[in-house]
């Protein structure tokens, strides 16, 4: 499959709810990091956690107009309990802001003359934090590191509802009883940027969906418009079991309970007793958990463990992902960071256990993003054990088709955005719960009392589509991954390349690797310089932006994408700001060898780059 080259600030895919944006040189992506009109006046969308898609501030921009000031700005939330963090930061970091005068929570509720609630109030589908607009950057940084934001299909979905008067808006009680008010909501007319348990109402039904509450409400409200508008959205006569349907088809694949390819009525015949991928005793569906992103997996899980074992700090292990390590930093009493990933970082590690330090939780990346190392999972497994940490395993990488990672994590998380969808045009997260593990119990409870289904109905209709072909995409991906790097590797003109299956972390890797398993579809490649860096980059023939694991390979210069403010600080962990990553599709292997060679012969032509 070939994948048609896209202009400046055009959506890969080019789809409506696509979750990459085309950057496609090295010099467009050095003008968006430093703020160029030339390139973010062309930006028509970007990766959803960092660039707020234009129909949520479609919908968001109305809100405005009809319920607050000029100089306010609203983001929007898929429940109260988010809004309520959110509303925590700003009490935190702006603490001479009112709450309820000048930061306040409005919900969004479906309503219908035809149901009777006995007077108890509806849960909300979407809350709006209203604040001053000259705090935009600290709502933005709630909304990029805990992914708990809307999806552009739930903003899309809502908006249609309060232009056709079917959503209630109140103002949160708990913010400031003296300006609660109830209105029908009648028709109405920048870049990628570098607290703790909520006291807001909890759930208490394991796998809520709300998603299916809420549109079966507004489905039931008067006017055939919005019926064929919700029939529209979903591509057929709604049917109130699909998205359940969908959940529970996904739940059973990251399980591990699906070995091969399957449709969704094959999926939901599986049972429980078939045999799991995953090598744990007693694992089943209702231990994984589904979230809107894979941010919001870790954060809140992160979060969640500090309702139990109380405010420890937690440790980062490894090179990680920008968003997880300010997570980390930002939320709790802090982070102890080990970039290295070496074994001196957990010769340290002990030491300090020994002498009395005591952890929430270990997190790391199987392999690591940018450079694909895998750390030693059976050390970090016995010293959590010894000493009473939990392990957090970000597997979006290795992907549980390739290795199994779970039997030395008290928790699995995943963005499912990435190869498990694969077509790039829907956002998901996944956390999976290690029966086996010491804080199982623990966690179990834990996610009883805070655990929310914001994972909206139709994403994750289109989220369990994509991946009823995920066991047959790995298998093609990882032998693509491979003849990259050995035409990569043969270059006198390549410095390094980064991948599971050449570095020196092998031996970890292989440790969890299945029988089956391969190294992955993602690598990374430096240059002796970085003029060839850039000419490498911007010859290459492939889609070019933001995230991984997509259908079609993608590139990008991923150091300056995600660190272009910390560059120094970054290159003492040996993550080269020339580094260029490339996340391998399902294209022809030779179609892909070729546009490699290609690339590589223009670092030896005299035609100069663009820097």
């Amino acid at each position: 499959m070939a994948m048609p080259s896209h202009d400046l600030g055009q959506p890969i895919p080019d789809t409506p709810h696509a979750v990459s944006v085309s950057l496609p040189t090295w010099k467009a992506v050095v003008g968006y990091e430093e703020g160029e009109e030339w390139v973010l006046g062309k930006m028509k969308t970007g990766y959803p956690r960092f660039f707020v898609h234009k129909s949520i501030t479609a919908f968001a921009d109305v809100l405005v107009e009809k319920h607050a000031s000029p100089a306010e700005q609203i983001f929007l939330f898929p429940s109260n309990a988010v809004a309520t963090r959110c509303l925590e930061i700003f009490r935190s970091q702006v603490p001479t802001l009112v709450t309820g005068k000048h930061v306040r929570i409005m919900d969004l509720s479906p309503v219908t003359g035809r149901l009777k609630d006995n007077g108890a109030r509806l849960r909300p589908v979407v809350s709006a934090v209203l604040f001053p607009r000259i705090h935009y950057k600290v709502a933005k940084t709630f909304w990029q590191h805990s992914g708990d934001g809307v999806s552009s299909r739930r903003a899309e979905f809502c908006h249609k509802a309060y232009d056709e008067g079917l959503l209630l808006a109140t103002i949160d009680e708990s913010t400031d009883a003296s300006i609660v008010s109830t209105l029908m909501l009648g028709k109405g007319p920048r870049r990628y940027q570098n607290s703790k348990s909520s006291s807001a109402p909890r759930q208490t039904r394991h796998h809520r969906d709300k998603d299916q509450e809420m549109v079966q409400v507004m489905a039931s409200a008067e006017g055939k418009e919005y019926a064929q508008f919700v029939e529209e959205r979903f591509g057929r006569n709604l049917d109130m079991s699909l998205a359940a349907n969908a959940k529970l088809a996904i739940r059973r694949r990251i399980a591990g309970a699906l070995t091969a390819d399957a449709e969704l009525h094959d999926a939901l015949k599986i049972t429980e007793a078939r045999a799991l991928m995953r090598h744990v005793q007693g694992l089943s569906e209702d231990d994984v958990y589904l979230y809107p992103t894979g941010m919001s997996a870790i954060f809140n899980m992160h979060r969640i463990m500090m309702t139990f074992r109380g405010e420890l700090k937690s440790v980062c292990y490894g090179f990680p992902y920008i968003d997880t390590l300010k997570i980390l930093e930002k939320w709790g009493p802090g982070c102890l960071f080990y970039g290295h990933g070496s074994s001196a970082d957990l010769d340290d590690l002990e030491k300090r256990c020994n002498t009395g330090e005591r952890f929430l939780a270990l997190f790391c990346e199987f392999p690591g993003n940018p450079l694909l190392k895998s750390p030693d999972l059976r050390r970090i497994r016995a010293l959590a054990d010894r000493f009473g940490f939990a392990v957090v395993i970000d597997e979006t990488i290795g992907n549980f088709l390739n290795v199994h990672v779970l039997p030395f994590a008290d928790v699995v998380v995943s963005s499912l955005t990435k190869v498990f969808s694969g077509d790039s045009n829907v956002m998901g997260g996944s956390a999976i719960l290690n029966p086996q593990g010491f804080h199982y119990q623990q966690i179990r409870r834990a996610m009883v009392e805070e655990y929310e289904d914001n994972f909206w109905a139709e994403d994750a209709i289109f989220l369990e589509r994509n991946s009823r072909d995920f066991v047959s995409r790995i298998e093609r991906i990882n032998l693509n991954a491979e003849a990259i790097c050995l035409t990569l590797r043969a270059s006198s003109a390549v410095k390094a390349v980064y991948y599971p299956k050449f570095n020196a972390s092998r031996p970890f890797y292989d440790h969890c690797r299945n029988p089956n398993g391969g190294y992955g579809g993602l690598l990374s490649v430096t240059f002796h310089s970085t003029a060839e860096a850039v000419k490498f980059f911007d010859h290459l023939e492939t889609a070019k932006g933001p995230s991984l694991g997509t259908n079609f390979t993608i590139s990008c210069p991923y150091v300056m994408l995600a660190h272009y403010g910390e560059l120094e600080w970054v290159a003492q962990f040996g993550v080269e700001a020339d580094l260029v990553r490339i996340s391998v599709g399902l294209e022809d292997s030779q179609e892909l060898v070729s546009k490699c060679e290609r690339a590589l012969a223009a670092i030896s032509t005299n035609v100069g780059p663009e820097l």
